[in-house]
């Protein structure tokens, strides 16, 4: 029997019985449109945060913190003058200290809680020469006292033009201190705001953030009383791994391993890793549910074959041979699995796509009076491995599972099958 024969068959057997045939379908489709939608969702998920971080990093840079003990307490501090340290060390291009502090500013009537950031002005300029670059105003060198640069969400919070601080506006930072008696005291530092950061949209360790408020660190020093630092950004002359290996160990063996060093690149092949796992997981649980569906194949296959047990035993009285029955059989399950993978992919694509448009995901910029909300634009990615391998197993589970009643039709007697009742 030619395979177009074969095929037409099939076709006009699940014709006759299109309510069955729709439902078992159904079954492929919904847990192909599962692998689909979850794998297509989190690839694109993926792709944002990483292009995300890859914004707030520079893949030639080292984040240098001090070692944390019992209890989350800083072993040793880090001091500012620390970079001189780090600034000997061999294929170090230069280091900066980051010294921060949860702050309170008064801005446009409104009073919000924000980190305050102190920087040297140039070398941190240097060293993330793409995102610390002002899209209003001058980032002056050297600055003045009462400089302060802000990031975009910090000049336009909502993103819909609503500006609370621009270039020349004042701010009133207030610092709360504990002084030697136990007592907590509030220090105030009023400065011009000089430059308004262009958006970055990334998420941020050491660089440069839309939710930044930047102070000259000389002047951090004074308003915080304090010469120790949060962190030191180290710009690396190259970005391979055996320089960021070599200057890391340097780094750990100036400072008696009392620091904890981290590369960029990293922290993004940490990341990368974690999303792998991920979606390993995702497609495990959507593949569940195409087993689900593979179970009903099969029943509905037993099913069928018993309802046509009868022509089954025509057929082989006519001289059909068994292969060609078995033929026919997987043949059913083929269409079947076929239909539902190519439904599923467009299915589970489409359902990507609409969860991509209707979520918001991101985290809150929040204030006394006002909260503004950061999203983060996700767009799905079906890769060919994805798209392929949705389709490739939508077949085979139907063929697996639509084996056996396949078999069993082509061992069906003529003579049993034509007293069957």
């Amino acid at each position: 029997m030619k395979v177009a024969d074969v095929l037409s068959y099939a076709f006009s057997a699940m014709k006759l019985r299109k309510l069955r045939a729709a439902l078992t379908t159904l079954g492929v489709i919904i847990g192909i449109a599962a692998i689909v939608a979850l794998l297509s969702f989190s690839q694109g998920f993926q792709n944002t945060i990483t292009t995300q971080l890859q914004k707030g990093f520079a893949t030639n840079t080292l984040i240098v913190s001090p070692s944390s003990g019992l209890g989350g307490v800083a072993q040793t501090p880090l001091l500012i003058n620390d970079t001189e340290k780090i600034d000997a060390i061999e294929n170090v291009n230069m280091s900066v200290a980051i010294m921060q502090n949860q702050c309170f500013i008064n801005i446009s009537d409104r009073t919000i809680k924000i980190t305050v950031i102190g920087v040297d002005f140039e070398k941190y300029k240097s060293i993330y020469e793409s995102t610390f670059v002002p899209a209003k105003g001058n980032i002056t060198i050297p600055p003045q006292n009462d400089s302060i640069v802000i990031g975009a969400r910090i000049h336009d919070p909502w993103q819909n033009g609503t500006i609370i601080a621009d270039v020349g506006d004042a701010i009133n930072i207030t610092w709360t201190k504990r002084s030697d008696g136990g007592l907590y005291q509030n220090k105030t530092y009023t400065g011009q705001i000089t430059a308004v950061l262009k958006e970055i949209g990334g998420f941020s360790i050491g660089g440069p953030s839309d939710f930044g408020i930047y102070i000259p660190i000389a002047y951090a020093q004074e308003f915080f009383e304090t010469n120790e630092c949060n962190t030191i950004i180290v710009l690396l002359n190259k970005d391979d791994k055996a320089t960021i290996e070599s200057v890391s160990n340097a780094i750990k063996e100036a400072f008696s391993n009392q620091v904890s060093v981290t590369s960029a690149t990293a922290v993004l092949n940490i990341i990368s890793t974690v999303f792998s796992s991920v979606e390993f997981f995702l497609a495990g649980i959507a593949g569940i549910s195409l087993l689900v569906a593979g179970v009903g194949i099969m029943n509905i296959m037993i099913v069928s074959l018993m309802e046509r047990t009868r022509e089954i035993g025509i057929l082989k009285a006519l001289g059909m041979k068994n292969r060609t029955v078995l033929t026919i059989f997987l043949s059913e399950a083929i269409i079947i699995g076929l239909l539902g993978a190519v439904i599923g992919i467009v299915s589970g694509w489409g359902l990507a796509n609409l969860v991509a448009q209707l979520g918001i995901f991101g985290g809150r910029f929040q204030g006394a009076n006002q909260v503004a909300t950061t999203q983060i634009s996700i767009t799905p990615v079906l890769t060919p491995t994805v798209l392929i391998g949705a389709l490739a197993f939508g077949v085979i589970v139907s063929v697996v599972f639509g084996l056996y009643p396949a078999w069993r039709a082509s061992k069906l007697k003529p003579v049993d099958a034509l007293r069957y009742e």
